[in-house]
């Protein structure tokens, strides 16, 4: 056993020297692996749940509770112990995991009782059950198949959506089934596609605080127009039927309602105004509340409801001439009757306390952790987004600052009781730390430290102070080097942040040989309101432009940057923007790299896509202007476009569209088309080789000086 021990770290040592950087992002899953995340603090503070894998390389998660006194750490539960497989995931299941973004197996999810005594996770499917105080693991005798599993305020019922239908059951395993119908298309307790899509909705049931009652959503989309994704590598697979809301169609027809868990009576929620979309529901021992918005997005409703009776009143509405952003956190209803929500007024997003602006103007907003007395929310300066900080207001306007690293902090609990990451430019690896009772404690970390080292400088260009990231390569030379822009560009996506690890890849393409750009133009958060809202009816030009303005200013702002060889690379948005930027301006761009891009917004969802564009049916020249086909005829440079065949999201029709217009034109393009791959791309050979084909791709584009 010695000889065979010594043999494997032998082994083990020999694969980490031949490691490459490619490789190590991609079994890692972009160095996500083995960080701690999915963090509860229980009421007292005395300990807190969470999750992580054993290592930078293991994929799946197990879960963790630490002791905030001692800052001991137990694991609670290893999946891998139990009979139980961890592939066997229902369809739900993946499409939850699809939307959430979640690539790693295991426990992936979990949810407590109020006083984090008790925890309930699903692991194929199987419901299992675990004592916090003990480690006792049990699996209820309910019939597999089931997610988003939760239990109860009180701990006594476990209560999850099997298929179409919203079931309870006791820790024995008697299940029943709370509301279900015969009716196709129709389910209860699930979040339809646009609420965890868009929305940021993945929930569709919440538990009354004395665990007597459920509130629930019934989605009926049976009036969304059919989409079909098929398999071409395996023609003998059926297409699978999928309900896309693109723009301008219908969306599923929401509705609230609530049961009695014991007597199944149903009390149906008479939301009041005009609304479309139900984009929140919050449950506390103040009361429930739900939000709904208008089609056009202009307006929200936080209307308060009587649980007793179903009635609801409109407590807060907003408005706003472009869209009214939803932002996570909010709105909650504190402990005194206080309503918490955030507002767009002054030109920055702030919190409101009774519909009364709280934080200073010089502070944006971005999400809020924990609301009451006293509010915990996430902002950065006005003149520096790339830096986040907590930050804490009471409703009489009193405002602290709880962080100031310089970098990038995200933060779960109150004041009091927390735990906070901080990644800055100066560390390696995301850090973890707890605070609870007057004691920290750091929790441990087990992410591979990544096997480049990013040399970055952030600027803001310009006179609208353009947000600008420029990686080096650390070559210590100064040769001319071509450029690679390496943008997101868009709404909600910030890519210029002071956190080293957003800069991995782009460093192992700098350390290739490119001096890399990354620009969050207008449209992308951090900046105001204003700069959010100026794509408005416009998702090409004015977001091509800042990246033409930062081009132009390179000369001035890296000496080594070659003009004359300029690349762009991007994804999902940054795909869009890559081909836009080829399209309208190769004599900028002379290369480009599309993933999965967005090519047609006709093609793309209602609630993102309406937002910004408004609906075809009433606002068409949006459409036609942000069209690529409509410049496919343009096209005098180098343009690879990659896209997932199983893509749900911005689905393969995107780029085959689009290659059949250049085709048509005679343009003469690359197709890179990734079988069985979703627009995650979490298949670890797939993530690899992909980071090589496109370096490949710039290589060859770029070798010589453009004219």
């Amino acid at each position: 056993m010695g000889g065979q021990a010594s043999s494997s770290r032998c082994l083990g040592y020999i694969a980490r020297v031949s490691d490459t950087f490619p490789r190590q992002y991609a079994r890692t899953q972009r160095l996500t692996l083995g960080e701690p995340r999915n963090f509860t603090i229980s009421p007292d503070g005395s300990r807190v749940l969470f999750v992580r894998s054993h290592g930078g390389s293991d994929p799946v998660n197990t879960l963790w509770v630490l002791n905030t006194a001692t800052g001991e750490e137990r694991e609670l539960l290893d999946p891998r112990t139990l009979s139980t497989d961890l592939s066997a995931l229902t369809p739900e299941e993946l499409r939850r995991r699809e939307r959430a973004r979640e690539g790693a197996s295991g426990v992936v999810s979990y949810a407590t009782d109020a006083a984090v005594t008790s925890v309930v996770a699903v692991l194929g499917g199987q419901v299992v059950h675990i004592t916090v105080a003990t480690g006792e693991i049990i699996t209820p005798n309910i019939e597999p198949g089931v997610f988003d599993v939760r239990l109860s305020p009180d701990g006594s019922t476990i209560s999850y959506v099997r298929g179409a239908s919203l079931c309870v059951s006791t820790l024995n395993g008697e299940e029943t089934v709370v509301a279900s119908e015969e009716t196709p298309h129709v389910t209860w307790g699930s979040a339809e596609f646009i609420a965890a899509e868009e929305m940021g909705r993945m929930r569709g049931y919440w538990w009354s605080p004395d665990s007597l009652f459920i509130a629930t959503c019934r989605a009926d989309s049976s009036r969304i127009p059919v989409w079909y994704i098929s398999d071409p590598a395996n023609p003998s697979h059926e297409p699978i039927a999928n309900r896309y809301p693109a723009a301008g169609a219908n969306n599923a027809v929401v509705s609230l309602h609530i049961f009695n868990v014991s007597t199944r009576k149903r009390t149906d929620v008479s939301l009041q105004g005009e609304w479309e979309y139900l984009n929140s529901v919050a449950w506390s021992s103040a009361g429930l509340i739900a939000q709904t918005q208008t089609r056009d997005q202009k307006r929200v409703d936080i209307h308060r409801i009587d649980p007793t009776t179903g009635a609801a009143t409109i407590a807060f509405t907003d408005t706003d001439t472009a869209w009214v952003e939803l932002v996570p956190g909010v709105p909650s209803l504190a402990s005194d009757d206080t309503l918490i929500t955030c507002v767009d007024r002054d030109g920055v997003r702030r919190v409101a306390v009774n519909g009364t602006p709280m934080t200073p103007t010089h502070l944006q907003v971005r999400s809020v952790v924990s609301a009451g007395a006293t509010t915990v929310f996430m902002a950065n300066h006005i003149e520096t987004p790339w830096i986040l900080d907590a930050y804490a207001v009471t409703t009489d306007g009193t405002l602290t600052q709880l962080t100031d690293a310089h970098g990038v902090v995200t933060f779960s609990g109150t004041q009091k009781a927390h735990v906070m990451r901080t990644s800055t430019l100066d560390l390696a690896r995301a850090q973890f730390t707890v605070t609870a009772n007057g004691v920290t404690h750091d929790i441990a970390t087990h992410a591979e430290t990544p096997l480049v080292s990013p040399n970055v400088r952030i600027m803001a260009v310009g006179p609208r102070a353009i947000p600008v990231a420029i990686v080096m390569p650390n070559d210590g030379l100064t040769t001319k080097l071509p450029v690679l822009f390496d943008p997101y560009g868009g709404p909600h996506a910030q890519r210029v942040v002071a956190s080293r690890a957003a800069y991995n890849s782009s460093q192992w393409f700098a350390d290739q040989g490119f001096v890399v750009v990354i620009a969050d133009g207008v449209g992308t958060p951090g900046k105001g309101s204003d700069y959010e809202r100026d794509v408005l009816n416009d998702l090409a030009q004015v977001v091509l432009d800042d990246q033409v303005e930062v081009a132009r200013a390179l000369p001035d702002l890296e000496p080594r940057a070659d003009v004359t060889r300029v690349g762009i690379r991007g994804w999902s948005f940054g795909g869009y923007l890559s081909a836009l930027a080829v399209l309208r301006r190769g004599d900028i761009f002379h290369a480009g790299v599309a993933g999965a891009p967005v090519t047609d917004w006709r093609l793309y969802d209602t609630h993102y896509t309406e937002r910004y564009l408004g609906n075809p049916h009433t606002n068409a020249s949006a459409y036609v202007s942000t069209d690529l086909m409509q410049d496919a005829n343009k096209l005098e440079v180098p343009l690879l476009i990659i896209h997932g065949l199983a893509d749900d999201n911005v689905v393969a029709a995107h780029s085959l569209q689009l290659s059949s217009a250049l085709l048509a034109a005679g343009k003469v393009h690359e197709v890179l088309p990734l079988s069985g791959v979703t627009h995650m791309t979490p298949q670890e050979e797939v993530a690899e080789n992909l980071l090589l084909h496109q370096l490949d791709f710039l290589q060859r584009s770029l070798s010589h000086a453009q004219s």
